[in-house]
């Protein structure tokens, strides 16, 4: 019977431990930095998606007012999605002045996120003509038949 062991035996030895442990914390590493970028983006990405309803916004009220907006650069503050946001718009005539492009962008203010958006709308002022089917003669373009 032999005290010392058996020759053959299996099993990893300290270096090959060490090795493999090595190994393991590099791809774990890897890891937590992919996380932490992940994490970064996201919340980037949230800011962009806010300014970019922060401009919409702006572009809807531009686009619903009857009156076009006034010529040249304006801008404000709005709070929206918990930040403060400043935008500003630079609007002018095209070149056959029959539209105004506005250029919209908004920024928050500790971050910076930003956004832009152009939109174009008539340069004249939209009046709304509203008739009822009673009222409307049969030649109007709003009249209804039954």
């Amino acid at each position: 019977m032999r005290i010392g062991g058996a020759t053959g035996e299996r099993g990893f030895t300290l270096i090959e431990m060490l090795v493999a442990l090595s190994v393991f914390s590099l791809a774990a590493l890897a890891l937590i930095r992919l996380q932490a970028f992940t994490t970064h983006n996201a919340a980037e990405l949230e800011l962009r998606v806010v300014a970019q309803s922060v401009v919409r916004n702006r572009a809807v009220e531009i686009l619903t007012d009857p009156r076009p907006p006034a010529l040249g650069e304006q801008g404000g503050t709005v709070e929206n999605g918990g930040w403060q946001w400043q935008w500003a718009q630079d609007a002018k005539l095209t070149e056959d002045q029959s539209f105004i492009q506005v250029d919209i962008s908004a920024r928050e203010e500790k971050s910076g996120a930003p956004a832009s958006l152009t939109i174009l709308r008539p340069s004249v002022v939209v009046t709304m003509i509203w008739s009822s089917p009673s009222v409307a003669s049969a030649t109007s373009p709003l009249s209804t038949r039954v």
